[in-house]
């Protein structure tokens, strides 16, 4: 035959041919093979019938080659194929199989090479299966994945992990639920150096299969898991020092270290009492002391409940999660679920957890275990009462014994003893305070020329102990203000200054920023001596902070100051974040479509030159909180242009509450100040962030207020881009005419100006529109245009999303082929420019794609990842179509309670967004049969 293919006449020939095959050089009988021809009901003809197709099979072998006949035979009761060594694909697979077997790596992968070489898709693809087949069928597809599998762990060994993920990712396609997949998945990422992509790959694998089949990973998968966060993370070792000259508490730290050590479930003590009183001293220690019996680490999370704004458990919960091995990609949207997967991690570890300042219960629920056996130990101001199953332990001042200890500890035991009666004064003044203590211990440890008679006569005074000592509260502000008295002037100045910021971290430059200097290392050096700014390790460029009571005294020593010398400072600092801000927008690779705002003012830091997204990531909380410092100093116009600056960052993580807050605050700035262009430009983000959230009645509003100020200030590309917005708002409430000429405005303005960014997004949403209306051709001459402008110019955001809706019309035309090539070339320029959201849309039409196409392995795959990115950014619209589509992909894998779970899901949302004719599409095929096919495709994308 020399490789030639041969045309055997029909489906009852091949299927005769493949049986005999399957049992090459055995007698197969008459009443077997008519089984396999006839599986319901064999005619009365049937051995008539075989051996006519045994004739017909022996005349087209003999035609093909002389002699070849011979190999069909008859014999009695039934008929034999006779195979040689040599010539039967699956003869040769097993013997390379057995050849791999006890040979060394390499020759062992050759071998196992050649075995899956002769594999070319499943096996009897194209024919009915019979039951007397599939065992045979199934022992040789699992040899072959077997053999998968083998070769992959193979190359691993060899350090082909590059290649070795490439093949796993294919095979995961066809077999997601094959959990050995997934664990040499996991293993080649770590091996490879990858490991964040490693715990991403364990969280999908988790996903995939809690979603598919309701349960969790198994043994050997969790076990893969375990080993690479131990490698990556654990222990963790998050405590702060345990304070050498650490007095007294054996008692209370005694019993609470009894109850964490001997506890088999989640124990959770809360330590509350006065500032000062020495709380989270106390957690720290106990902490330390039972770190052998939390062999998994111990975290700890200061919670700022002392502040004006304390930190909320969404955004503390990533915190938490990172370090125990969640990398950013694999990281829940939303707090419930955030703190669901905190359970989990911490369910099957032992750690000690140190929450540090709480606010209230509120505050800490989400972030404690439900089962294992970890500990937590809370620190508050007041008690918390809702956490019933807590333990309660108020701290109050140390006894006399212990007091006096401390003190000693501080000072010197030879100058204690030398002056009992002024020690024992100055620990009465103090009250035994713990924090009281420790400032007039290391003031009198820092003047040793002093005596304690000395203090403890300064002490006496009550007027001046209200400055040198005081209870409660105001404790702190006495330690504060001994160090801030020895403040050199600008360090002092310095200080002051930080404290304007609010409790933010600072880097190093704002120090320079407060002073209007070049330079403010030297100050900020004498800060972090004296310990009135901690150094915070945010990785990166450096980073600092005021504590909140310090920083709170740092705000009292401005009062008597000029109210502009103290606004200036603020504006240096603002300035100083919008110029890098600005700075950090022009480097992002992807080309923001909206309007910017120039920086102003003088004062313009060092931009670092590294990775813009990561510092908007390192910074964004400062920059959210600025925007209300500005605010709050009537710098109305900072307020706007700093939000502004931000967008293009919120839009690209899908940001939406901080784009919506801060947005919210600079409209009204911007309306205060007067300025046109900015109310312009916050209320076209305004209509944006609508748009996103499914509000359109906002978003159009927002958008036709700024076209009026773009109109009349004359500015054409801010009216050029609100046109588009509202254009998207026309074509979402299905007014596609009025769509078509607003764009159409829009791509007007932009041409006039020249702005060739501007035309290319604009011609993407007007070949969409042609699309809707099945206009193909049109729509293809818009899509290769707006192509091909983005080439040339270098935007390779807006080129992926033209090759994204190309594969769409490709699709609709039914060239499959086509489209999943566009796909693929999009997804990897999303993927290459860090655009999730993007790549989640791309991920939608290729699973809609491969729906199409029936191949519903890759189809699940891609659905269910989409679904989890769209329920991140909260795209509910999104998130309907996705349903739906795996709503009918659950209808074909002959699941219809499945199915009809996600036609529902898909209903409410409909309903919700009062998307009518949606939702009774959904509907209809709901009441009549979940089993209905679906309806037109959608061009969707970010």
């Amino acid at each position: 035959m020399a490789g030639r293919p041969l045309p055997l006449g029909g489906a009852k020939p091949r299927l005769l041919l493949a049986t005999l095959l399957l049992q090459a050089n055995t007698v197969v009988s008459t009443d077997a093979l008519a089984e396999v021809l006839w599986p319901r009901s064999a005619p009365r003809s049937a051995a008539a019938n075989i051996r006519t197709y045994v004739h017909s099979l022996r005349k087209r072998l003999d035609d093909a080659e002389p002699g070849l006949a011979e190999r069909l035979q008859g014999r009695a009761g039934g008929y034999v194929v006779t195979v040689e060594p040599g010539e039967l694909d699956s003869a040769e697979f097993e013997k390379c199989l057995a050849q791999a077997e006890n040979a060394e790596p390499r020759a062992a992968l050759s071998a196992l090479d050649s075995a899956v070489g002769y594999w070319r898709g499943e096996m009897l693809a194209d024919l009915a299966h019979s039951h007397l087949w599939s065992s045979e069928v199934a022992r040789l597809t699992e040899l072959r994945l077997s053999a998968q599998e083998r070769r992959i762990r193979l190359r691993v060994e060899l350090g082909e992990e590059a290649k070795a993920v490439a093949e796993i990712r294919e095979l995961l396609a066809e077999n997601p639920l094959r959990e050995e997949l997934w664990r040499q998945l996991v293993l080649a990422l770590n091996a490879g150096g990858r490991r964040a992509e490693a715990l991403a790959a364990y969280t999908e694998a988790e996903q995939v299969l809690r979603e598919e089949l309701d349960a969790e990973p198994g043994p050997a998968l969790s076990r893969a898991h375990a080993e690479l966060s131990t490698e990556m993370q654990l222990p963790v070792r998050q405590l702060p020092l345990d304070l050498p000259d650490f007095t007294g508490r054996e008692e209370l730290i005694g019993k609470v270290t009894e109850l964490l050590e001997r506890s088999t479930e989640p124990a959770v003590v809360v330590l509350s009492g006065a500032p000062g009183v020495g709380k989270s001293s106390i957690a720290v220690r106990v902490a330390h002391r039972l770190r052998d019996e939390f062999p998994d680490g111990q975290l700890h999370v200061d919670l700022r409940g002392t502040a004006e704004s304390p930190r909320r458990p969404q955004e503390v919960l990533p915190e938490l999660l990172r370090a125990l091995g969640v990398p950013d990609p694999a990281m829940p949207r939303g707090l419930a679920e955030r703190s669901a997967l905190l359970r989990t991690r911490l369910a099957s570890r032992r750690l000690c957890i140190v929450l540090d300042d709480a606010a209230s219960a509120a505050q800490v629920r989400p972030l404690l275990p439900g089962t294992g056996s970890c500990a937590v130990l809370i620190t508050s101001r007041g008690v918390l009462p809702g956490l019933p199953a807590a333990l309660s332990v108020d701290v109050d001042v140390l006894g006399a014994e212990d007091a006096a200890a401390l003190l000693a500890k501080i000072v010197g035991k030879e100058r204690v003893a030398a002056e009992p009666e002024g020690a024992e004064q100055i620990l009465r003044s103090c009250g035994h305070l713990p924090l009281a203590i420790r400032v007039a211990g290391a003031k009198l440890a820092h003047r040793p020329n002093w005596t304690l008679s000395m203090l403890a006569r300064r002490l006496s005074d009550e007027r001046r102990r209200l400055d040198e000592l005081r209870l409660g509260d105001l404790a702190v502000r006495s330690s504060v203000s001994l160090s801030y008295d020895q403040l050199p002037v600008s360090a002092a100045r310095a200080f002051r200054g930080l404290g304007q910021l609010g409790p933010v971290h600072f880097p190093a430059w704002a120090v320079a920023a407060v002073l209007d200097r070049p330079d403010g290392d030297e100050a900020l050096d004498v800060l972090v001596d004296a310990h009135l700014v901690a150094l915070v390790n945010s990785g990166g460029e450096p980073r600092y902070r005021l504590h909140d009571l310090l920083r709170c005294y740092a705000v009292e020593q401005t009062e008597p100051e000029d109210a502009e010398v103290k606004r200036a400072r603020v504006r240096r600092v603002i300035e100083g974040y919008l110029a890098l801000a600005a700075d950090a927008v022009r480097r992002m690779p992807i080309h923001f479509f909206g309007l910017l705002p120039e920086p102003t003012g003088s004062w313009r830091p060092e931009p670092d030159g590294g990775d813009p997204n990561l510092w908007f990531e390192a910074e964004l909380p400062t920059l959210v909180a600025l925007v209300e410092l500005a605010v709050v100093w009537g710098l109305d116009d900072l307020a706007w242009r700093l939000t502004a600056a931000c967008t293009p960052f919120f839009d690209l993580r899908g940001l939406h509450d901080d784009w919506q807050r801060t947005h919210e605050t600079a409209l009204a700035a911007a309306r205060r100040s007067g300025e046109q262009t900015g109310q312009a430009i916050v209320l076209r983000n305004l209509g944006q962030v609508a748009l996103y959230q499914d509000d359109y009645g906002t978003a159009q509003d927002s958008f036709e207020e700024a076209l009026r100020l773009f109109e009349e200030a004359g500015d054409d590309r801010g009216a050029a881009i609100v046109l588009a917005g509202l254009s998207m708002v026309r074509r979402v409430n299905e007014e596609n005419g009025p769509a078509l000429e607003l764009l159409l405005r829009s791509l007007e303005l932009f041409s006039r100006i020249g702005d060739r960014h501007g035309e290319a997004v604009v011609r993407l949403a007007v070949g969409s529109l042609w699309l809707l209306r099945d206009c193909h051709a049109t729509a293809e001459r818009w899509f290769t245009d707006a192509y091909e402008l983005s080439a040339e110019i270098g935007d390779r955001h807006r080129e992926a999303r033209a090759l994204q809706r190309i594969a769409v019309l490709h699709q609709m035309r039914g060239n499959l082929g086509a489209a999943r090539s566009e796909l693929d070339r999009a997804i990897a320029i999303f993927e290459e420019l860090g655009d999730d959201h993007c790549v989640g849309y791309a991920h939608q039409n290729l699973g809609e794609l491969f729906l199409q196409s029936g191949d519903l392995a890759h189809a699940r795959l891609l659905l269910v990842n989409s679904l989890s990115v769209h329920r991140r950014t909260g795209d509910r619209r999104s998130v309907a179509e996705v349903s739906e589509l795996l709503g009918e992909l659950h209808r074909r894998l002959g699941q219809p309670a499945r199915a009809r779970e996600y036609y529902e899901q898909a209903l409410a949302i409909w309903r919700e967004l009062s998307a009518e004719p949606q939702a009774e599409a959904v509907l209809e095929r709901l009441r009549t049969d979940p089993l209905t096919r679906p309806g037109k495709i959608v061009a969707r994308g970010c």
